[in-house]
C-alpha cells in the first residue's frame, strides 16, 4: 500500500513535471519542420514514460529494437495489458509516437493536450460517426509521417491472456501504405491490475516484431491480415 501511494504522488508531481516544455512546445509549434517538432515533443513522454516505469520499482527488458523502422511513419500494433502500457511504449520504443486513444482521456487536462501534440487521436467507439472521422483523421497523420500505436483488443486484458482482436481495426495502416510493427506487451499487468490495483514491481518484457510491410499485406483481406498480427504479437508471449 505505500508504494502505491508513493507511486501516486510522485507521479503527481512527474505529471506537474511536464507543464514547463508543454508550453514550450506549444509556443514552438509551427516554427520547425513536423519532424523536428515530433522530435522535440518525444523527449518529454520519453522521459515521463521512464519515469513511470522507474517509480514501480520494475525491470524493464527491450527485444528486438532494431527491428523499428527508423526513418518511417509506421502503425504500431500491440496487445494491451495494463494501463502501464502507454508509458512503457513512450519511455522504450525510441520512435516519436502518438496513441489512438479513447475520448474521455479529451477531458484530462495537460494529458489530452500532450496527445494533441503527440499527434494523437482521440476515439468515441459508441459513436459511429465520430469513430470514422477519427479513423480519417488516423490515415492523415500517417501520411504526414507521424507514428500511431494503436491496441486492437480495445480494452485492457488485466492478465498475460489476449483479447480478440477487432477486425477492421488495422485499417489505419492499409489505407495509409505504412508498415505494421507488431509489439508484444508481456508483465505490466503484474504491477497493478494483479494486485488488486496495488502497484508492486514486476519484470515488463516488450517485444518488437518486423515489420509487416505494404507489400504483404495488400495480399490479405482485413480478417486475414488482423489475425496474423495477432498471431505475431501471441507469439512472444
Amino acid at each position: 500500500m505505500l508504494r502505491t501511494i508513493y507511486t501516486a504522488v510522485c507521479l503527481i508531481f512527474l505529471v506537474l513535471g511536464t507543464v514547463p516544455s508543454l508550453l514550450r512546445m506549444q509556443r514552438l509549434k509551427g516554427k520547425v519542420s513536423p519532424q523536428e517538432f515530433d522530435r522535440l515533443v518525444h523527449r518529454t513522454p520519453h522521459w515521463f514514460g521512464r519515469g513511470m516505469l522507474g517509480l514501480t520499482g520494475s525491470q524493464v527488458e527491450v527485444r528486438g529494437l532494431e527491428n523499428m523502422p527508423k526513418d518511417q511513419a509506421v502503425l504500431i500494433v500491440g496487445n494491451h495489458q495494463s494501463n502501464f502500457d502507454i508509458p512503457l511504449l513512450m519511455g522504450y520504443l525510441e520512435k516519436p509516437i502518438g496513441f489512438v486513444a479513447k475520448a474521455e482521456l479529451k477531458k484530462i487536462p495537460i494529458a489530452s493536450t500532450w496527445i494533441g501534440l503527440m499527434n494523437g487521436i482521440f476515439m468515441n467507439r459508441s459513436d459511429r460517426r465520430q469513430s470514422l472521422q477519427a479513423i480519417k483523421d488516423g490515415i492523415e497523420a500517417l501520411k504526414q509521417g507521424h507514428s500511431l500505436v494503436i491496441f486492437p483488443e480495445g480494452t485492457r486484458s488485466k492478465s498475460k491472456e489476449m483479447g480478440e482482436f477487432k477486425t477492421g481495426s488495422l485499417s489505419l495502416a492499409v489505407k495509409s501504405g505504412v508498415p505494421i510493427v507488431p509489439v508484444t506487451v508481456n508483465g505490466t499487468y503484474n504491477i497493478l491490475e494483479a494486485n488488486g490495483n496495488r502497484v508492486r514491481p514486476a519484470k515488463v518484457v516488450l517485444t518488437v516484431s518486423k515489420p509487416v510491410y505494404a507489400e504483404e499485406y495488400q495480399t490479405m483481406d482485413s480478417k486475414a491480415l488482423t489475425q496474423h498480427v495477432q498471431e505475431i504479437i501471441a507469439s512472444k508471449l
